[in-house]
């Protein structure tokens, strides 16, 4: 009968040092999701931002029922300068027939006489666009809101097609909620005004808009902020 030596047990040191190594390995899995992570938040980010410049571009002529003037602030019934920018492209692409009815949009603030709409409707009036030709949705505090009081008027009067002005960098986002809305939508911002000024104000609206996009899509609550002090 043979006889074999037994291995004797590792002394508590032996086990005590081997412990790190099996804690470090965790350590290093936890890092690799975290890095993870990031970098899926950076590729998401990165891809909103490109999509909000792409979309920034495009000037998409075609005929629809009707052209959307996005509200921005009004003062006692005269329209910012921001306003004024949209309205005047509405105004253009409503003398090349893209549609024969302009919709403004917006309420009003406490102590406001002129709701955003109202005073949007005036300005178009007094630049030549007939009365009858311009509906006033006077209602609607942010983008979410006002596109949805938008796309209700139109049901209403069975009208489907919109052609959505606003500043570049926020015609993807408004573009996203006339879609949810049911509207079949695009967009002919204007080129003019303070948020397409200076490369600041670009990058500004770009960033600002990438936030409020990714906030959309993942709560379809509103995320309104002004672009410039005069918005």
């Amino acid at each position: 009968m043979s006889w074999a030596p037994t291995r004797p047990a590792p002394s508590p040191a032996v086990r005590a040092a081997a412990r790190p190594r099996r804690s470090s390995s965790a350590g290093r899995w936890v890092r690799r999701v975290i890095a993870g992570s990031v970098l899926a938040a950076l590729v998401l980010i990165g891809g909103t931002a490109v999509r909000v410049w792409q979309v920034a571009r495009i000037d998409d002529y075609s005929h629809a029922d009707a052209i959307l003037v996005l509200g921005a602030a009004q003062y006692d019934g005269t329209p910012s300068s921001v306003f004024q920018a949209r309205l005047g492209q509405a105004y253009r692409l409503f003398g090349k027939g893209i549609a024969p009815l302009v919709i403004t949009v917006g309420g009003k603030r406490p102590g406001d006489e002129y709701t955003e709409a109202a005073a949007g409707k005036m300005y178009l009036t007094d630049h030549g666009v007939p009365a009858d030709h311009v509906l006033a949705v006077e209602t609607g505090s942010d983008t979410l809101e006002s596109i949805d009081a938008v796309a209700g008027a139109m049901r209403s009067r069975d009208l489907s097609s919109v052609v959505l002005v606003s500043d570049p960098w926020h015609s993807m986002r408004t573009r996203t909620m006339a879609r949810d809305a049911g509207l079949d939508a695009w967009t002919a911002p204007t080129r003019t005004g303070p948020a397409v000024y200076t490369r600041e104000s670009q990058f500004h609206g770009i960033a600002r808009e990438t936030v409020a996009l990714l906030w959309y899509k993942l709560t379809h609550f509103p995320a309104d902020f002004k672009y410039t002090a005069e918005q």
